[in-house]
């Protein structure tokens, strides 16, 4: 035995039989016919029996070959659905995007980016998760996401992260301008009547975890008054006047109501860094990847506008 019956051999046994005649079978082949007589007789060869009885007018099929007709039609069945998936996954005539972020990105990011690759790309799936940035590493090193855009810090383990595609800046938002007047600093953070949101992943939360370690070299302690899991909802709240709240500056210039919020920059100056993470295991399909490319493209027009507020406030 050799190294096994070649998918061509097995095709253009099946074409044979369709056919009744190697001729035929050359012609619906689009090969010689000298060709495909030595292909059909390399497969005889690799399985040791013959295949077809030879008569001047026609094939006949022996028991052998009567036998393997169905083993064949299945072997090249899955040889033809493997290439048509290759094929759709490589030309993104089909596939589907597997990709996290973090869950206020709803607000500015997902509609435009998954509208564009859509346009693009009509026959793609896309499952969008959208979680809290510990949460989207955990599931890419599980292998459930392929991959996601997450705010640092994060646990790096078991996955690969980019260089910084986004720095967007936290703000404080309250109902009350007075509180918005000048710079939040952490002591007044721990005086605030606050609302702060990823109540589920306090601990894990990267700006939860960076105003903790402020609040521990000041010498105060953060309590929220509400903590909610959204910061949308956190936000929603504060301009109801519950309490006071901190999102990310791109979260209000995108907020349907941003000419009602009102808010005032930390000081120190509080910087998100955003990345892409994706596993060390191998890398995305190709619809993951063209859609962290278009995603790469969509946050240098956010990077801009972040980059403009801040330079219009540390001119000021």
């Amino acid at each position: 035995m050799g190294e096994g019956p070649t998918i061509r051999q097995l095709r253009y046994f099946l074409s044979a039989v369709e056919h009744g005649s190697l001729s035929a079978a050359a012609e619906h082949e689009h090969v010689a016919q000298p060709s495909l007589s030595e292909q059909i007789r390399r497969l005889e060869r690799e399985l040791g029996a013959p295949l077809f009885i030879r008569t001047n007018r026609s094939l006949k099929l022996t028991d052998v070959g009567r036998s393997l007709i169905p083993f064949v039609q299945q072997a090249v069945r899955s040889t033809e659905a493997v290439s048509e998936a290759a094929s759709a996954m490589t030309s993104l005539t089909g596939g589907e995007v597997s990709f996290g972020t973090f869950s206020s990105a709803h607000r500015y990011l997902l509609t435009p980016l998954i509208a564009e690759f859509h346009a693009l790309y009509p026959h793609v799936r896309i499952r969008n998760v959208g979680l809290n940035s510990s949460e989207v590493v955990q599931a890419i090193r599980e292998g459930r996401l392929e991959a996601g855009l997450v705010q640092l810090p994060v646990d790096a383990r078991g996955v690969k992260l980019s260089e910084p595609v986004l720095r967007d800046t936290v703000v404080y938002v309250s109902n009350d301008s007075e509180h918005t007047r000048e710079p939040v600093d952490i002591q007044m953070l721990s005086e605030a009547r606050l609302v702060l949101s990823e109540a589920r992943w306090q601990r894990d939360d990267p700006l939860r975890r960076s105003l903790t370690e402020r609040a521990r070299a000041a010498g105060v302690k953060i309590s929220p008054l509400v903590e909610v899991e959204f910061q949308d909802a956190a936000l929603s709240l504060a301009l109801h006047g519950i309490g006071d709240t901190l999102v990310s500056y791109l979260v209000t210039h995108f907020h349907e109501q941003s000419h009602r919020i009102k808010w005032a920059p930390l000081e120190p100056v509080f910087e998100e860094q955003f990345v892409f993470a994706t596993s060390l295991d191998g890398p995305p399909s190709p619809a993951t990847r063209r859609f962290i490319s278009l995603a790469s493209k969509h946050m240098k027009a956010f990077q801009e506008l972040a980059d403009h507020w801040r330079t219009a406030y540390l001119q000021q």
